[in-house]
């Protein structure tokens, strides 16, 4: 074969290699041009959790990177000082009501006899102080104060005060007893009873908040406390990230805003595993124009305004992380790459 027929077929593969790499090229071009590139990060939200009331931590029941459901209990408070006080309320509450009861029905019979025999009691003793006392004052009076000392004399006149003082106290609890409770005494014992009621609710009501519980699904980001640590309310104990819903914060520049329309779907890429992509639809786009945000890696649109949008995406399986740098992909329609 001579050195023209070489130099021919040389020439002739030559032709084809630049018209399959120009083809290839065009091709690739024309599948770029229906998709929109995006670059953005899995966001991060996050919830710190507090007890409402100080106290000692006695239990920490989830470690950091565990996850946890909602309402699932995470910690818990030393409770003895709260029980404690509850029995306390709750046996002040009975009392309170039996007095209640006691004003309704009245003072059974052999309470009333029960009261007379007191008054009767207390009625001999002041007759007791009253006949020591005028001995004294005769003595007194005989002797120019020479028989006794004024400090006796001050004695007696203090136990007839007392004994004074003793009757009138069982005399009214006679009367009370046989006119039973009048409409003040009843209202006041009955407020009384609310007010006991109520702190007994209140003391039930902490017992429920020193157990910290998750308000949601999520996973344990970070144990800012550990077990016998005294705690403040508001103080967090754990911080959460929330895991539903999960979406991607990426930017978008004024010019490809029209290609971005809610509901429409995209296709989450990770780095680590590009043939894997996870679908996500659009589900929200900002009406406001900002500053593009330094997490952008896109040169072209630092220095540019652009618009947030979130791609949300079903991740049951948790393989996105929170942060984690992510390619969306967002298919454009037909009719909006002809207008372009």
């Amino acid at each position: 074969m001579n050195k023209k027929v070489i130099a021919g077929i040389l020439v002739v593969i030559a032709v084809v290699a630049i018209g399959f790499w120009v083809w290839g090229y065009n091709d690739k071009k024309q599948l770029d041009n229906n998709v929109l590139t995006l670059y953005g990060n899995v966001d991060i939200r996050q919830v710190s959790l507090a007890f409402e009331q100080s106290g000692r931590i006695q239990k920490l029941l989830v470690q950091e990177g565990d996850k946890v459901q909602a309402g699932q209990v995470l910690a818990t408070l030393n409770t003895n000082a709260l029980q404690i006080q509850a029995k306390q309320a709750q046996a002040q509450l009975k009392a309170q009501q039996e007095a209640i009861i006691k004003q309704e029905i009245g003072a059974r019979p052999e309470e009333i006899t029960q009261a007379k025999a007191q008054l009767a009691s207390a009625q001999a003793e002041l007759d007791k102080t009253n006949k020591n006392l005028q001995r004294l004052q005769i003595l007194v009076s005989s002797t120019d104060g020479r028989a006794i000392s004024q400090q006796e004399l001050d004695y007696a006149k203090s136990n007839q005060h007392s004994a004074e003082a003793a009757v009138r106290e069982r005399q009214a609890n006679l009367e009370l007893l046989i006119k039973g409770a009048r409409k003040e005494d009843r209202e006041a014992t009955r407020a009384q009873y609310e007010v006991i009621k109520a702190n007994l609710d209140l003391i039930k009501y902490n017992l429920t908040q020193a157990e910290l519980r998750s308000p949601v699904n999520a996973v344990v980001r970070a144990r800012l406390q550990e077990v016998g640590d005294m705690t403040t309310a508001q103080k967090a104990v754990y911080t959460l990230a929330l895991t539903n819903p999960k979406w991607i914060r990426v930017y978008v520049n004024e010019q490809d805003l029209s290609s971005i329309k809610m509901g429409g779907t995209a296709q989450v890429i990770r780095d680590a595993y590009p043939n894997q992509p996870i679908n996500g639809k659009i589900g929200y786009i900002s009406s406001v124009a900002e500053f593009t945000p330094k997490t952008v890696q896109t040169e072209e649109i630092r220095t540019t305004l652009v618009y947030e949008v979130r791609v949300y995406v079903n991740d049951p399986n948790d393989q996105l992380k929170m942060g984690q740098p992510v390619t969306v992909k967002v298919p454009l329609a037909l009719s909006e790459k002809a207008h372009d």
